[in-house]
């Protein structure tokens, strides 16, 4: 693939003339192989051993995840579970600097919760820092974003990451609402315009896309999440990463506002 290198997504996905991946994946120390999908998606609910058999049937030009996982000495995919990555995690570049191990990267498409900004920065390399991204419910929103087959260690590694030596500041949890699919288009999310807000509630007034793959059983996804302050609280509305770049979210709003608690913007299990 033209990007190659983890290192061609630099710093923060808001400084980075790449930003995040477009298309599926295949993530190592040394390089990035491009994901294509199966031909055909199943029907039933992905969860278990059957989202593992899915997940590695995805081929690059390298072979199967299966075969790229082996070929690294990486634990299969049997050993692997999901994980959403929401932000800075799905930046091959922080991968790299994390020293992840392999991992393979899934377009996904998330309906009724929404990406927005943790009510914190960390300053971690770049100035003024990166405003990491946690989950909030949102009925009848939907946008794209990442999705990983991790195994439990590197599922501590980034959830410990994340915490920066400040434990349990993040914590990775299962949502008990909402919903996950395979994305394999560049579905754009509803406009600003297009969220009707009567001073308690949203609402998307948009009909969402048709869905173009597989359902992922989201109860049996990992997902973290900020816990110390939740997410920014703009006057009782949610700063969506959608609409608001890294950078204009910092320099518009952040500390000019509070936080939600983070288990009143979401419902876990």
């Amino acid at each position: 693939m033209r990007d190659a290198s983890p290192r061609l997504w630099p710093y923060a996905p808001s400084n980075s003339p790449v930003a995040l991946p477009e298309t599926g994946l295949f993530f190592s120390q040394s390089g990035l192989s491009e994901l294509t999908p199966p031909a055909s998606a199943p029907d039933a609910l992905l969860s278990g051993a059957a989202l593992q058999a899915y997940c590695s049937s995805f081929t690059s030009n390298e072979g199967t995840v299966d075969e790229l996982l082996a070929s690294q000495n990486a634990p299969p995919m049997a050993q692997r579970r999901p994980f959403l990555l929401l932000g800075e995690l799905a930046n091959p570049y922080r991968l790299q600097d994390i020293r992840i191990g392999p991992l393979p990267i899934y377009t996904v498409r998330l309906s009724d919760l929404c990406r927005t900004y943790a009510d914190g920065l960390d300053p971690r390399d770049t100035y003024p820092g990166v405003h990491h991204i946690t989950l909030a419910r949102s009925p009848g929103w939907w946008e794209r974003t990442h999705m990983t087959m991790a195994t439990v260690d590197q599922m501590k590694a980034m959830v410990s990451w994340l915490d920066n030596g400040r434990e349990k500041t993040w914590r990775a949890v299962k949502p008990a609402e909402g919903s996950l699919h395979f994305e394999f288009e560049n579905i754009v999310a509803p406009a600003h315009e297009e969220i009707v807000w009567d001073g308690e509630n949203e609402v998307v007034e948009r009909a969402a896309p048709e869905a173009n793959g597989s359902q992922i059983d989201l109860s049996q996804v990992m997902v973290p999440i900020h816990t110390r302050y939740g997410c920014y609280d703009n006057r009782g509305r949610l700063a969506r990463t959608a609409h608001l770049p890294q950078r204009q979210f910092h320099e518009g709003l952040f500390r000019r506002g509070s936080s939600m608690k983070w288990n009143d913007v979401l419902k876990i299990l």
